[in-house]
């Protein structure tokens, strides 16, 4: 799975691999195989990710452009 944009939203806010590393919960070197594509990233941490950056996780796997999280109600 190309995961490019968790590199490019991280490095466009200033942050290091160890920053979000702490926010999943894991080691830096477990967030870099994230990252690199080898290893595929559990959907679970997807979804912190897309919160804690404030866009969809769509976006995140580059299934759209657009950066905005989904309304609650569309969920539902």
């Amino acid at each position: 799975m190309n995961l490019f944009r968790l590199k490019e939203i991280r490095e466009d806010r200033d942050l290091l691999q160890k920053d979000i590393a702490k926010v999943l919960n894991m080691t830096q070197v477990q967030y870099s195989r994230y990252e690199t594509g080898t290893r595929l990233i559990p959907i679970d941490k997807l979804n912190t990710l897309a919160n804690f950056y404030g866009v969809s996780v769509d976006y995140l796997i580059c299934r759209t452009d657009i950066k905005k999280a989904y309304p609650k109600s569309i969920i539902k």
